[in-house]
């Protein structure tokens, strides 16, 4: 445990080396920064941490990232109602949003099915996409999760849940690497592959 002069940098460290790759070192040299800046740019910063936990909402359709009940996507009048891209997270939505070539609406999972870290289909919100497709307007469900052994499972699960429904399955075309995550796929590339996608029945091995 290092000595540190201050109780108060000690705590500042100690939390900020609670965030995704910031180690401990990495937490000390924020900090500093931190104190050389001025007392209102930090407690801007503050504020808007504490804010963005407190205040912000979830999409009460998709389950996007939204400052209302409804997220701008949901509620916008030149969205495709018919169309739902299926992703984990929000970081997958911004991903495809870039690409500019998807004009229906998602449904945000909360993660993907992963057993050695416990996280079974009860723990998505595969139940809430179920049910906005038996609503009947939905004509095409586009499974757009990671490449990985996880996600393949994910869309399997989902397409047999789907299966008996009357609806379209699809998922993206082939582009994007075994094992890639969508955030980390250039937007041309995963354009073309949602473009491009195929009926998900044509993965199945022959």
């Amino acid at each position: 445990m290092e000595d540190y002069p201050s109780k108060l940098l000690a705590k500042a460290v100690e939390q900020l080396s609670t965030l995704p790759g910031i180690g401990r070192r990495t937490a000390l040299r924020l900090a500093l920064h931190l104190l050389r800046q001025e007392k209102e740019d930090v407690s801007t910063l503050g504020n808007a941490i504490i804010n963005l936990r407190k205040d912000i909402n979830y999409c009460s359709e998709c389950y996007n990232i939204s400052d209302l009940e409804l997220c701008d996507i949901c509620s916008s009048p030149k969205r495709n109602s018919n169309y739902i891209c299926v992703v984990e997270d929000i970081r997958d939505v911004m991903a495809i949003e870039n690409t500019a070539q998807f004009k229906g609406k998602y449904h945000v999972l909360g993660g993907i099915i992963s057993p050695m870290d416990g996280i079974g289909p009860s723990d998505l919100r595969i139940n809430e996409l179920v049910e906005r497709v038996k609503k009947g307007e939905v004509e095409e469900v586009i499974l757009a999760l990671s490449t990985t052994m996880e996600g393949d499972t994910t869309n399997y699960y989902i397409y047999k849940q789907l299966k008996e429904l009357d609806v379209k399955v699809s998922t993206l075309a082939q582009g994007i690497s075994s094992g890639d995550e969508l955030e980390f796929a250039d937007e041309l590339t995963l354009g073309r592959s949602l473009l491009n996608r195929i009926p998900y029945e044509s993965t199945f091995a022959k």
